[in-house]
Formats: structure tokens, sequence, C-alpha cells
């Protein structure tokens, strides 16, 4: 399939079970953690690729990209520090799709992640999902008591534009605070 071309309804239903490889390097600032890859990116292989996802534009509103990027442009995160990965690896019509048993193991994935290549911050991009992975029910938006060793834990709300709970604004008011206290060290 061409880098950028948008790929047929075959194609993204034929993309159940999917993984999208991991973006990530030693020593990042940010390691962004999605619940999971959609249809959409496992058929194009590039993270938070559906259209209409915010993730991309809210990235740039609040500051941690200096245009809005792509998911085909992805790559570039790398070299300001960030990264992309997610709790669970396979690609699902939804989250909903996704049993307590996989966003747990998922937890476990990810902390080995995060003890091999040490980034300064984890942001898992779910409240819902932060819950169950982490057992914290209580666990609210924002940085949060729990770490992977020396690596803070950070919840941010879904960018998914199924995500009606949280206007762009809002999104980009959250995601701004992170940067900041990634910035600040």
């Amino acid at each position: 399939m061409p880098r950028r071309t948008r790929p047929s309804r075959e194609k993204i239903h034929a993309a159940k079970g999917r993984t999208v490889p991991d973006l990530i390097a030693p020593d990042l600032l940010v390691l962004f953690c999605g619940i999971n890859p959609g249809l959409y990116s496992g058929a194009v292989g590039h993270h938070f690729a559906r259209p209409g996802n915010r993730f991309w534009p809210v990235l740039h509103a609040a500051g941690f990209t200096g245009r809005i990027l792509s998911p085909f442009d992805e790559h570039e995160l790398l070299e300001r520090g960030y990264g992309i990965t997610n709790l669970v690896e396979r690609a699902t019509a939804g989250a909903d799709d996704l049993s307590r048993a996989e966003i747990v193991e998922g937890s476990r994935r990810l902390a080995a992640k995060v003890l091999h290549y040490r980034p300064r911050f984890v942001a898992v991009l779910g409240i819902g999902a932060y819950r169950i992975a982490f057992g914290r029910p209580k666990a609210t938006i924002g940085r949060q008591e729990l770490s992977i060793g020396s690596t803070c834990l950070w919840t941010l709300p879904s960018p998914s534009g199924l995500n009606a709970h949280y206007h762009l604004a809002e999104l980009v008011s959250l995601f701004e605070e992170l940067r900041r206290a990634a910035a600040e060290g």
C-alpha cells in the first residue's frame, strides 16, 4: 500500500489483530501510551492514524511539535524526545473489544519497556484503561502517585474522536500541563 493512501474498507477490516510497531528509544522525555491500535492504524501501520483522531492536532496545539504531524510523520517525534506505544498491541475496532486481563497484562509489558528504555514520563492516554491496567480505580487525570522505576506516570484522556467527554481545548490544556512538567524535569 502506498505510504499515504487511505486503506479500503476491506483492508481496514482485515487489520483486526495486527500490531503497529512501537516508536521508542532510550531516555525519551515522554512515552505516550495508547490503549491499543484501532483497525485503521493497524491497516496503515502508524499510530493514531484514523482521520478524526485528535492526537496529532493536540500535540501541536500543546507545544510538543512545531507543526501538525501526520501519522506518517510519526518518526519525527523521536527527534523531539517523544515516543508512542500501546498497552495492548493488537488492533481492534474499539477498546471495548479488549478484556480486563489483556489490559492488565499490557501494564506488565509496558513496565518492562519503561524499565528498559527509561523515559522520564509515560502518559497513558485513557483514564479507564489506566485504572484497570494499574489497579487504581480512583485515579484521576494528571500526574500519578505510582511510578515505574524513576519514570513518572501521567494519565490523559484518550484523544480518540470517539471520546466526546473532552473538547479539543480541554485536551490541549491537559497535554500542555504534561509538556510543561516534562520540560521542567
